[in-house]
C-alpha cells in the first residue's frame, strides 16, 4: 500500500524552487553561479513597515488574532481596494491569508467539485494548474502566444468556455511574461463573461504596483462592475513592498466565497502570523513614495535585459509592461548542440545547459506550460544582470 495520497500524482514540485535549490547548492560548492530564477525583490522590506512589526512584538501583538485577519488589516484592505480601484468592499468581503497562493488554495478547495473545469491562460504560474489539480478540479490550459502578446483574447475565451467552466483565472501583469492587461483588454474579455453568468473570476494582482513606461492598471471588477459579485480580487504585500517573507495574501469577493474561504482556512492554518499583519497594515497605509524609486530602477533593468537578450543568437524577446520578469524564445536555438554537446532538443535542455556552462539559473518555459521559452528575473542588480545576459550570449554564440 503506498504511503501517498493519489491526489499527490496529480502535481508537481514547483520547478521554480526546485532550480533555485539547484542554483543554491552549486553555490555553495564552489560555482560562480548568477541566479535569475527566483521570482523575489531584491530590495529590502522599508524600514517603517519593519518598525511596525517590532513594534507589535514589543506591544505584546503575538496571539491568535480572527482566522480571516485583524481587524486593522482587513481594514486596510477595504481601504486599499477603494483607493486602487474604486472598489468597495465590506469588512466581511475580504480575507488575509499566508500569502496569495494560499488565497488561491483557499478558493479552489471552497469552489470546485470533480470535473469543474478552470481556464488558465498560458504562460501561467507554475502553481495555478496544480493546484486545481489537488482540488480535483480540471485545468483547461489556453495558450497566448507572442502575436497576442501573451495574453488571453476574446475568441479563445469564448472557445474555452463549457457548461462545466467554473472559473477563469486572470494573472496581469503576469508572471512569467511580465504581460498586462489594459483597461480595454479586460473590458473586451468582460463583455465575454457576462454571456456566461455561471463563470467566476479570479484576478492574480500580485504585481499591480510594478508597472512601466505609461502603461496604467485595471483590474476587471473595476473596469466591468457587473462581474464584481463573481469575481475574487487577489493581492498581497509579496513583490510591491519587498515582502515575500513575510507571508501575506489578501483578497475581496462575495462574502459567501470569503465565508467559505474562512471556514477552509480555520481549519488548515487559522490566521496568518500577528507579526507580519501589524507590518502589513503599516505597508498598506503607510507612505508609497517608495516604490517610483523602485519601478525607475525595475524598468532600467527591463530595458537593459531585453536589449542584451535581443542581441543574443537564436532569441527573441518581447517588451514586457510590468512585473519582473522577461519571457524570450528560444526558437533560433533548437536542434543546436552546446560547446560540451549537450543538445538543445527543447527549453529544458536550453536551461540546464546554459547553467552547467555558464552558471546562469533560469527557469525553462515548460515548467509555465508554455515550451520554447525560458523566464529570467530582472530583481537583481544591474552588475549581476549585464554579467549574466553576458554569459546568454556567449551560450548562444557557442551553439552550432
Amino acid at each position: 500500500m503506498s504511503l501517498t495520497a493519489e491526489r499527490l500524482d496529480r502535481v508537481s514540485p514547483s520547478q521554480t524552487i526546485a532550480i533555485t535549490s539547484k542554483a543554491r547548492a552549486l553555490k555553495a560548492a564552489g560555482r560562480d553561479i548568477i541566479s535569475l530564477s527566483a521570482g523575489e525583490p531584491d530590495f529590502d522590506t522599508p524600514d517603517n513597515i519593519k518598525a511596525a512589526a517590532i513594534r507589535a512584538i514589543e506591544n505584546g501583538e503575538t496571539r491568535y488574532t480572527d482566522v480571516a485577519g485583524t481587524p486593522a488589516l482587513r481594514q486596510a484592505v477595504v481601504a486599499k481596494f477603494k483607493r486602487d480601484h474604486g472598489l468597495d468592499y465590506a469588512v466581511n468581503e475580504v480575507m488575509v491569508s499566508t500569502g496569495g497562493k494560499q488565497v488561491i488554495f483557499n478558493a479552489m478547495i471552497a469552489t470546485l467539485n470533480a470535473g469543474d473545469e478552470v481556464i488558465i491562460p498560458a504562460p501561467c504560474w507554475v502553481s495555478y494548474p496544480d493546484i486545481v489539480a489537488l482540488a480535483d478540479g480540471k485545468p483547461v490550459i489556453v495558450p497566448c502566444g507572442q502575436n497576442s502578446g501573451f495574453k488571453l483574447t476574446p475568441a479563445d475565451l469564448e472557445a474555452a468556455i463549457t457548461p462545466k467552466t467554473k472559473w477563469l483565472m486572470l494573472n496581469s501583469p503576469s508572471n512569467p511574461t511580465g504581460a498586462a492587461y489594459s483597461a480595454a483588454d479586460l473590458k473586451a474579455l468582460a463583455d465575454v463573461l457576462l454571456r456566461h453568468p455561471h463563470v467566476w473570476v479570479m484576478c492574480d494582482d500580485i504585481y499591480e504596483k510594478l508597472v512601466y513606461d505609461d502603461f496604467e492598471f485595471a483590474t476587471i471588477a473595476e473596469v466591468e462592475p457587473r462581474l464584481k459579485d463573481r469575481t475574487l480580487t487577489l493581492n498581497g504585500c509579496s513583490k510591491a513592498y519587498a515582502m515575500t517573507g513575510w507571508r501575506i495574501g489578501f483578497a475581496g469577493g462575495p462574502a459567501a466565497l470569503i465565508k467559505a474561504m474562512d471556514k477552509l482556512q480555520s481549519q488548515s492554518t487559522s490566521n496568518t502570523s500577528s507579526i507580519s499583519q501589524a507590518a502589513a497594515v503599516e505597508a498598506l497605509n503607510g507612505p508609497q513614495e517608495f516604490l517610483k524609486d523602485w519601478v525607475a530602477t525595475y524598468k532600467g533593468r527591463r530595458d537593459l535585459v531585453v536589449e542584451m537578450l535581443n542581441k543574443a543568437e537564436g532569441l527573441h524577446c518581447l517588451t514586457p509592461e510590468g512585473a519582473f520578469y522577461v519571457f524570450p524564445s528560444i526558437a533560433g536555438c533548437i536542434g543546436k548542440t552546446s560547446r560540451t554537446g549537450i543538445e538543445i532538443k527543447d527549453d529544458e535542455a536550453f536551461v540546464t545547459a546554459l547553467l552547467e556552462e555558464e552558471g546562469v539559473a533560469a527557469v525553462h518555459g515548460a515548467a509555465f506550460m508554455f515550451p520554447g521559452y525560458f523566464r529570467i528575473s530582472y530583481a537583481t542588480d544591474t552588475e549581476s544582470l549585464t554579467k549574466a545576459c553576458q554569459r546568454i550570449q556567449n551560450f548562444c554564440a557557442g551553439l552550432k
